[in-house]
């Protein structure tokens, strides 16, 4: 699948030519293992995502959104290892992560909890006004619309 072609989306469509450098950024990239996170729909505007982040303070975690990409980090502490102690399995992932997700434009950061070692961040799905469906009149420009009309 690595020839996928969009030209039948760019026949019939405008401005969707960033959807291709998306889709091969997905394909390319490998999808992280850790840490575990769910991205989940909670209403028909609003997303969570949920990263497991046990063993971490809320001073270890970091969120950034930079050109609609949210990064989270993790810093582990570097403790001091216990040498009278003999791990005979060591299955805890202590160790220092940084997960990115890209975000639709009109995606918002709501607010983000930590809790039990869940980092639950809170997204939306704003859509600003310009951009929801109206009707377009015939014959006169779309700004003319916007503004008062003229007193003759």
């Amino acid at each position: 699948m690595s020839n996928l072609s969009l030209s039948p989306l760019f026949r019939r469509s405008i401005g969707f030519d960033r959807l291709n450098d998306l889709l091969n950024h997905a394909m390319q990239s490998d999808t992280p293992n850790y840490p575990l996170y769910n991205i989940e729909k909670t209403g028909d505007h609003n997303y969570r995502i949920v990263v497991a982040t046990a063993g971490f303070n809320e001073d270890q975690l970091e969120i950034h959104l930079e050109n609609q990409v949210l990064t989270i980090t993790g810093k582990s502490v570097e403790e001091k290892s216990d040498t009278s102690v003999e791990f005979l399995h060591k299955g805890i992932a202590d160790r220092s992560f940084k997960l990115s997700l890209r975000l639709d434009e009109h995606i918002e950061v709501q607010r983000a909890d930590y809790e039990n070692g869940l980092l639950k961040i809170e997204l939306q799905r704003v859509i600003p006004e310009e951009k929801l469906a109206r009707q377009i009149p015939i014959g006169q420009k779309v700004t003319q619309q916007l503004t008062s009309p003229e007193v003759k």
